[in-house]
């Protein structure tokens, strides 16, 4: 990625429809037109479509459907704040080049984006299945001062902000599946992995993974998934416009990230869980090891522990566990 396609191409995002003077261009580049219209071709190559429109400019018709990192950088420069991005073609996981990036003493924030992942990592050592496919591949890397205790916390924050970064630019009602899973209906959409290192009681690196099905189709997932699994386009009908979704996705942690870190954040955790729960109210099955606990989940306590009532009338909290929803569900009371 050059600053000269990130320069172009905000300025083409900025006349939205409308025509960008090659003259102009020029000048803020400080080339030729000459040298203008190559990288205009250079950029033609890469998946973009542009219209000339003689003695006026040219208009910008059509962006790539796959990853363009100059592309997310340009949507960025329009948001507040630019952590430093690294954007790869394939990786064997996202998290797994965040925590190379850590012992090389990367930069933070920063953010790793892949187009696909040979071995992408789930909860409890689980293969995410990951497509080049035109869905969304990417890991966050902060070095807070936390503890430990605040990592739920931390992972649901996220999960919430992400499902109201949905309804706003998909315009979908999403669900989050505690602790970590992003439904639309009855299938999922994503997942989200948060792995920490933690020296004496502080968390000293933090790797928020998150894997969302942007555009792929369910008919060409293994057929074990094809029957629980979703992607945002098919739920809405329409393809996703990936690279200003990552923007919009970045920006969107940035944010939460900030709150989170300011403790500024209870009161809207609060109402987000009441608005996104999938659970609440459902009859779930609680896995831990050899252990299974059935009951009606009754949302999440102050620590993000998912509190189930039991049938004697009891209430068990767990800090982990796998849930299952239960095929004959009630409500609960």
């Amino acid at each position: 990625m050059s600053q000269t396609e990130v320069t172009i191409l905000r300025e083409f995002l900025a006349a939205g429809s409308g025509l960008v003077s090659g003259t102009r261009l020029a000048k803020l580049l400080g080339v030729s037109r000459v040298a203008v219209w190559m990288q205009l071709q250079k950029l033609t190559k890469q998946g973009f479509g542009f219209e000339a429109v003689r003695s006026r400019g040219y208009r910008l018709r059509q962006t790539p459907g796959q990853l363009h990192l100059a592309l997310v950088q340009a949507h960025l420069i329009r948001a507040k704040g630019r952590p430093h991005l690294v954007c790869l073609d394939t990786v064997d996981s996202t998290n797994s080049e965040a925590e190379r990036q850590l012992a090389a003493g990367c930069a933070v924030p920063l953010v790793i984006l892949a187009r696909e992942q040979t071995q992408g990592r789930g909860r409890r050592g689980r293969v995410w299945h990951s497509p080049a496919v035109g869905n969304l591949y990417c890991t966050f890397v902060f070095r807070p001062q936390l503890g430990p205790e605040q990592l739920q916390d931390f992972t649901l924050w996220m999960g919430l902000n992400l499902c109201e970064l949905l309804v706003n630019f998909c315009k979908l009602t999403p669900r989050l599946k505690w602790p970590n899973d992003l439904y639309v209906g009855e299938r999922k959409a994503g997942g989200i992995l948060t792995e920490a290192r933690i020296d004496a009681d502080q968390i000293r690196d933090l790797v928020f993974g998150l894997g969302l099905n942007l555009n792929g189709r369910t008919r060409d997932l293994p057929r074990e998934l094809q029957l629980t699994a979703t992607s945002l386009a098919e739920a809405i009908g329409a393809p996703v416009d990936l690279n200003r979704f990552a923007a919009a996705l970045i920006g969107r942690v940035q944010t939460a990230y900030g709150q989170f870190m300011a403790g500024d954040y209870r009161d809207k955790f609060a109402d987000l869980w009441q608005q996104f729960d999938l659970l609440r109210g459902r009859q779930v099955t609680v896995s831990q090891g050899n252990r299974q606990v059935t009951g009606n989940a009754m949302g999440i306590d102050d620590e993000g522990s998912l509190i189930v009532r039991l049938k004697s009338g009891g209430t068990e909290r767990f800090r982990a566990g796998e849930v299952t929803l239960s095929r004959v569900e009630s409500l609960a009371t």
